[in-house]
């Protein structure tokens, strides 16, 4: 099989990688921007239908660029594809599209990355984005009645999906709030599941968007990151337990009639069952409980006993070339979110930079 060589190959091109891209090209260096999808941006254009985002366009922004916005309200995740999509092809960067990585793995002194038919031949790789999401479900929904619509959050896109009757919603997560909200108009609403605080601004009036997010994003992105005892901590609780809910409060989930229960751990008789003892008649149970993130196709020993990979602010020191951006709570709370990906891809970029001018020194010497 021939490969491709290439200095480095960037796995994913949503924020994290076209951002790293970015910085890759002001550099001068040669690389490629592997995606699984069809389109730059359809990762978002996949999502429910009235998804917005929570960052006023204002910060929306990658390296060089910001999204055009005319009323100053929150992009919809359309609006959000649409700018990912423009700024690849307007900066010139060189994305293959529908290149789905199915290994990483080293060779001599280089990295082999093979999707599908196709391999490059890299010194450097920069998985950005790049874990393959499987929407994870518990066990024991196999056990529900064929009858019950069953959707994960990943495959709800509205309403008309769903069965005439009420709605088990199950994860009180953002994406759970949502649906649940959006749900509640149409249909008796069970939101199951404890909310991880929430943030008490309402995010769509002009003095959070101007006032309350620049804090909030000063504090997400500078304050807490590995550096500061207090951002240690933070990242360690969020990594345990989940965001906190930020555009939906909890006073307007009871106010809209949604009924909070608590988390559903087992189905009896085909109907799901919450964890004090109670079932629910349902008609339609939609898993908002997230994505199990594989990263098995990284065939090299960098991860660590929890699975996770293990990197120093998305620097793989064991594996010299290896790179992570976008990983969420990677160096900061905002890691993975556009306002802070930029900084670290900027970071990651750099070191790439400095090892390549170590090597090249090296062998100069040896000469």
């Amino acid at each position: 099989m021939d490969s491709q060589r290439i200095d480095t190959v960037v796995i994913g091109a949503g924020q994290a990688g076209l951002s790293a891209g970015a910085f890759l090209q002001r550099a001068g260096r040669s690389f490629v921007i592997l995606d699984a999808g069809e389109r730059v941006g359809d990762t978002w254009r996949q999502r429910y239908d009235s998804l917005r985002l929570f960052t006023p366009p204002r910060y929306v922004r990658l390296p060089g660029s910001r999204i055009p916005s005319e009323d100053g309200r929150m992009p919809t995740k359309d609006e959000l594809a649409d700018y990912l999509e423009a700024y690849a092809t307007e900066t010139g960067l060189p994305v293959r599209s529908g290149l789905r990585v199915d290994g990483v793995r080293r060779e001599d002194e280089r990295y082999l990355v093979t999707a599908g038919a196709d391999t490059f031949e890299a010194a450097n790789v920069i998985v950005a984005n790049g874990a393959h999401r499987e929407p994870r479900v518990p066990a024991f929904a196999h056990e529900l009645d064929p009858s019950i619509v069953q959707l994960h959050s990943s495959e709800y896109k509205n309403p008309s999906q769903l069965r005439d009757g009420g709605v088990l919603v199950v994860g009180a997560g953002n994406s759970g709030a949502d649906i649940s909200l959006e749900l509640s108009g149409t249909r008796p609403t069970w939101l199951s599941g404890p909310v991880r605080g929430h943030i008490a601004p309402d995010i769509d009036t002009w003095i959070a968007r101007h006032i309350a997010f620049p804090m909030v994003r000063f504090i997400g992105v500078h304050v807490l990151t590995l550096r500061t005892p207090m951002g240690r901590k933070a990242i360690e609780k969020m990594a345990s337990q989940g965001d906190p809910l930020v555009r939906v409060k909890p006073k307007q989930l009871v106010a809209a009639g949604v009924q909070r229960v608590p988390k559903t751990v087992a189905a009896r008789d085909g109907l799901p069952v919450l964890e004090e003892g109670g079932v629910l008649d349902v008609a339609n149970v939609i898993w908002c409980t997230g994505f199990s993130h594989d990263l098995s196709w990284i065939d090299l020993p960098i991860f660590g006993e929890d699975g996770r990979p293990m990197h120093e602010r998305g620097v793989v020191t064991s594996e010299p070339g290896l790179y992570f951006v976008g990983l969420p709570l990677q160096f900061a709370v905002g890691s993975d979110v556009l306002p802070g990906v930029g900084r670290d891809a900027a970071y990651v970029v750099k070191q790439l930079r400095r090892r390549s001018r170590a090597l090249a020194d090296a062998e100069a010497i040896a000469a």
